[in-house]
């Protein structure tokens, strides 16, 4: 039967909660959640006897399945689910559930009413009830607080063991994510972020698991490598949108100082902006964003034409000002407030590019992804590579 909401709860060795902590979620669940649901336990290669209990509990439980992976890692677990749900809304929590169920609802209301993209528990926001001992509550802030600085990230608490998003949207991001581990969510977070995705943030009332055997300098070195790898690829794609910016204003300037001649200021402008914009948009599409081949071609060049409208109304606003405050200004002054203009513009085209444009294909919005669901009490050959043992209780 398909469910409103898909909960996952990634396992790896976990004899000693998982039973009290699923039987409890669908206790809670059963009892006092309005909407259809199941939950997914995935067990990330567990050499313990998790498997046996998970595999009891899926046939003793309605609505409980069970999923084993032959390889470990959070993330490669909440892939494997998420990819093949037809769930209207995705979800995942710690099976320790150290933060309060009571938090579920909020989280995952606005992701069906389609308020909203994604959904994180904070414990970092006003209205969040936290315990945990000095040295865990440092190091989230700390990390927390790199995300800022580096990827300029706006979401305020990356780490927190309860997430959830729109199915449709999760399955759009997930082959842009490229961790399998712990650093998996930080990245989803990050690149739903730059895709322009609403990501809302409920607080939580969370309480430390003193016994988790999390492997906390590891899995703090591990993320430093996934914000450095983070850090390039945005930066790097700053870099190269700069190189065909500069391409494309030496091509207008070059037809705009030959058509200038010819052609009134504005028509030169508009003729000289419309042919850089075709280039540009083509440039931008196969180099910076990696876009390549006729999927979606027309579309991107239609939208690049649109965002050229936007830049003409910006320069074109420029010259008239430039006409109206000062009548025959020398052609070297009509050429720098051109090139400030521009400036402008090119601000202005990145962020439609990135948002908009080569952003996440409209195509799929608002419409369900048909998918299989996991079979109940099975098990799943998980994917390659292999991860560190590491619990999946929570996180620092």
């Amino acid at each position: 039967m398909r469910a409103t909401i898909e909960i996952t709860i990634p396992v790896y060795n976990e004899e000693r909660v998982v039973e009290a902590s699923v039987r409890r979620l669908h206790g809670y669940l059963s009892s006092s959640f309005p909407y259809s649901w199941r939950i997914v336990v995935a067990d990330n290669a567990s050499d313990d006897a998790t498997p046996e209990i998970c595999r009891r509990l899926a046939t003793e439980l309605p609505e409980v399945s069970y999923v084993r992976l032959e390889e470990k890692g959070r993330g490669r677990a909440l892939r494997r689910v998420w990819s093949g749900s037809d769930a209207d809304v995705v979800t995942y929590m710690d099976v320790d559930l150290s933060t309060g169920l009571e938090a579920l609802l909020p989280l995952v209301a606005p992701l069906v009413s389609g308020h909203s993209d994604l959904a994180i528990g904070t414990r970092l926001a006003n209205g969040s009830r936290v315990v945990r001992g000095p040295k865990r509550e440092f190091i989230s802030r700390t990390y927390n607080r790199i995300l800022r600085l580096t990827l300029r990230s706006r979401f305020s608490d990356a780490q927190c063991g309860f997430k959830a998003a729109r199915t449709e949207t999760v399955k759009e991001l997930l082959p842009r994510i490229e961790d399998q581990a712990w650093f998996f969510d930080t990245e989803l977070l990050a690149v739903a972020e730059r895709a322009g995705l609403r990501i809302h943030e409920v607080p939580v009332d969370w309480v430390d698991d003193p016994d988790s055997s999390v492997a906390i300098v590891r899995t703090a070195v591990d993320d430093l490598l996934g914000i450095a790898r983070l850090s390039r690829e945005i930066y790097g794609e700053l870099v190269r949108f700069a190189a065909v910016g500069v391409a494309s204003t030496a091509l207008y300037l070059l037809l705009f100082l030959g058509l200038r001649p010819l052609l009134p200021a504005l028509a030169a402008n508009a003729a000289a902006l419309g042919l850089s914009a075709i280039f540009n948009t083509g440039a931008n599409r196969r180099f910076t964003f990696g876009r390549r081949g006729a999927e979606r071609l027309f579309r991107h060049h239609a939208q690049g034409l649109i965002v050229f409208g936007f830049c003409l109304g910006l320069t074109s606003v420029s010259l008239l000002a430039l006409e109206a405050l000062a009548p025959g200004a020398p052609r070297g002054v009509e050429l720098g407030v051109l090139i400030a203009a521009n400036g402008l513009a090119t601000l202005l085209r990145y962020l439609l590019l990135r948002l908009w444009v080569f952003g996440p294909s409209p195509d799929t919005a608002g419409e369900a992804v048909p998918a299989a669901r996991p079979e109940p009490a099975t098990e799943l050959q998980g994917l390659a590579a292999c991860q560190p043992s590491t619990s999946s209780t929570s996180r620092v």
